[in-house]
């Protein structure tokens, strides 16, 4: 059975190399049909005084105007006064937040300290790591349950490392694997970072906040949850419009304990004069408030789900004994695991047949996948057609770089 199995296979392959296919399937962009809803703020008429009357064209309100650090604030269940406005996307306000710690930080900077440590959840975000390492810091990982990470790990990270600065993660539709962290597991993380250290910092990068496409675990907003906690002096929570509005056009938000606001309130003064007043405006004007905010999500997700099911119905015929993933519910990634270490394999086949799949190890800190076996799939950006057809690519992959190991 097995020959005819491999036979099938040969000429599967050999069909879909025939066809010249050219898909990226990289990166977890909206597709352009997703842009299109929010085309107003292309042509908009932006008044040139917010509501409050402050002039949009000038210098001034370096933590953005009145009326955005609100709506930030009424998004992260937060307070305007210590809530700013950003540009681009939460990662640029994350990196300005390491760079003020490690400047000038809370009490000592960490510039003057050695060997300093972060706490990294994994399969994880390729950039968040990448920020990481552009400050010679070592990343620590902890594996993720479905519902959060692995607090056996994570504690016995605590008790084992010295100068461990905090944990950075994606507390809903993780990215890649779409864990949404259970209000249980959040508030284990914060009550042993607070015990392990009053300066352990709770980074949370909320960028899929509002990307739900299919019904959704809730969860005490993140905000909330830490000031129940008292751990908001050393939490800071951000979320951006990137995949809200337009890519690198949007607005981006962060929140945090009046200490660390205020030095990363410190670090954006001496980087940037004033922020994008204008395109602050512009987005009020198209989405008024978070009521609106979340009616333009919902748009998207009737645009996304699809898509997501497609790669559903392709990985599903895969069977549990090859690999397995755990179905997001919200997001842009999907994360594949193969019970083999074929992950690098599987993406040099899948490049030979035109599909150009995230490289191998991308979801773990300096590439170093141990088991060689995590996939991260980006489905949103193609076209119906071009998605079934990389998912054929894939499963044919998958399974030819599992048998090739008999």
């Amino acid at each position: 059975a097995n020959d005819t199995m491999e036979k099938s296979l040969e000429s599967k392959f050999a069909a879909l190399k025939s066809q010249g296919l050219q898909i990226d399937l990289t990166r977890g962009k909206p597709g352009s049909d997703q842009l299109d809803i929010s085309n107003p703020l292309l042509n908009s008429q932006v008044p040139s005084h917010s509501p409050s009357g402050v002039d949009v064209r000038n210098y001034g309100d370096p933590l953005g105007i009145s009326e955005a650090r609100s709506l930030g604030a009424s998004l992260l269940s937060a307070s305007a006064e210590t809530t700013l406005v950003g540009e681009q996307s939460s990662l640029l306000l994350i990196y300005q937040l390491i760079l003020s710690n490690y400047l000038f930080g809370l009490k000592t900077p960490w510039k003057d300290q050695a060997d300093l440590k972060f706490i990294c959840p994994v399969p994880g975000f390729d950039r968040h790591f990448r920020l990481l390492e552009d400050f010679g810091i070592e990343m620590l990982p902890v594996p993720l349950t479905g519902t959060g990470i692995d607090l056996e790990v994570f504690n016995g990270l605590l008790a084992e490392h010295e100068n461990i600065k905090g944990i950075m993660c994606v507390p809903r539709h993780s990215n890649p694997t779409g864990d949404i962290y259970s209000d249980e597991n959040l508030a284990a993380i914060m009550h042993a970072g607070k015990a392990y250290s009053d300066e352990f910092l709770f980074i949370f990068d909320h960028a899929y906040l509002l990307h739900d496409f299919l019904p959704s675990a809730n969860q005490t907003p993140t905000w909330e949850l830490a000031q129940s906690i008292g751990a908001d002096d050393q939490a800071a929570v951000f979320c951006s419009f990137s995949k809200v509005t337009f890519g690198g056009g949007g607005l981006s938000f962060a929140t945090a304990g009046k200490p660390l606001f205020d030095l990363l309130a410190r670090q954006r003064a001496s980087m940037i004069v004033c922020p994008d007043k204008v395109n602050q405006m512009r987005h009020l004007e198209f989405l008024k408030d978070k009521e609106g905010v979340l009616e333009h999500m919902v748009k998207h997700a009737d645009i996304v789900r699809p898509k997501f099911e497609v790669a559903f119905d392709a990985l599903d015929v895969l069977s549990p004994a090859i690999g397995n993933y755990q179905k997001p519910t919200g997001g842009y990634f999907i994360s594949y695991d193969a019970k083999r270490p074929i992950a690098k394999r599987v993406i040099e086949l899948c490049k030979e047949l035109g599909v150009l799949i995230t490289p191998a190890g991308s979801t773990y800190p300096h590439f170093h996948d141990p088991l060689d076996s995590n996939i991260r799939l980006a489905p949103t950006f193609l076209r119906t057609e071009d998605l079934k057809d990389a998912m054929e690519v894939f499963v044919t992959a998958i399974m030819i770089a599992h048998q090739e190991l008999d």
